[in-house]
């Protein structure tokens, strides 16, 4: 495997730049009082705690500053994130560290599927980084670990959110036929803003990989964040390309600006709005919509079965 490069640094000297005086300090958008969360608390949110812990695991709740942590945490489940916590792209929106990732671990599939035994999961869900570097784009990985849930947790479901598989589509159906009964893969946002949200990411091939997970034979999933500049248009155009290419669930949230290095929110979307996008999702022939400022892609992921 290659090893991490070395960062690089630019050093810029300032010399004899008049000073300005008065500069207006940066403002940032104050959140409205629909986002407000509870901080996580409660015997089950440290139980869960424990075993991330313990089993040396990573979170996408952790990891992507999910705001729903505490609620999900302190009812027992969890999303692990599976081949490590550093991903090979760097979308604007996403707080999950960019870089080379080390090598992969082995033993990480019985890991996860021992956690998942011991917290007596019935619904788990499992996301992973990108690894673009991998050949098989970590599908291997992908497949131990389902499998290793399945053989320990023979009674619990699984959904399983992928990344972009890059158009390897080998290695696509390796990552899906472990066993699980959910396939989600996220198109973040609508096609206009995919060079300024997802840089390394193709929209019509994240609705290919769609496709052909349904092909597959796979109940299918996608998610799409809003309040970053899209339309009501837009959004009706995207829910109708994922009917279209055979996705069943849909999930809608706000997006949250993780740090200052990330994609401003271009809007706090009203709760009203979200009412209608999942009534025109439903029209447009979605099984399941969840729609909601707080909502991100497993969240209440048990219903989407």
């Amino acid at each position: 495997m290659s090893k991490s490069a070395p960062d690089q640094i630019n050093k810029i000297t300032v010399l004899d730049l008049p000073i300005v005086q008065d500069q207006p300090k940066e403002v940032r958008k104050k959140k409205p009082s629909w986002l407000r969360v509870k901080l996580p608390i409660g015997e089950k949110y440290k139980h869960v705690r424990k075993l991330v812990d313990t089993y040396n695991l990573n979170t996408i709740c952790q990891s992507g500053n999910c705001p729903n942590m505490g609620e999900c945490w302190g009812e027992g489940t969890a999303t692990f994130m599976i081949l490590g916590n550093v991903c090979t792209r760097s979308c604007s929106f996403c707080a999950v560290k960019t870089g080379r990732p080390p090598e992969y671990d082995e033993d990480e599939p019985l890991r996860v599927a021992e956690a998942i035994f011991k917290m007596e999961v019935k619904h788990a869900v499992i996301t992973s980084v990108n690894r673009d570097e991998l050949k098989d784009r970590g599908a291997e990985i992908w497949y131990q670990t389902v499998r290793e849930v399945k053989t320990l947790s023979p009674q619990t479901t699984i959904e399983t959110l992928i990344p972009d598989v890059k158009g390897n589509w080998e290695a696509l159906a390796r990552m899906i036929s472990g066993g699980q009964e959910v396939v989600s893969h996220n198109m973040e946002t609508v096609g206009s803003l995919y060079r300024k949200v997802r840089p390394q990411a193709k929209y019509d091939r994240s609705l290919e990989q769609i496709k052909r997970t349904k092909e597959f034979g796979k109940r299918t999933k996608s998610g799409i964040m809003v309040g970053l500049g899209e339309t009501h248009d837009e959004m009706f155009k995207s829910m109708d390309d994922l009917v279209e290419n055979g996705c069943d669930v849909l999930t809608i949230g706000q997006y949250l600006q993780p740090t200052k290095m990330h994609i401003e929110v271009a809007e706090f979307i009203h709760p009203d709005i979200f009412a209608m996008y999942k009534e025109e999702g439903l029209k447009r022939g979605f099984d399941y919509v969840e729609s909601g400022p707080l909502v991100r892609s497993s969240y209440h992921a048990e219903r989407h079965l």
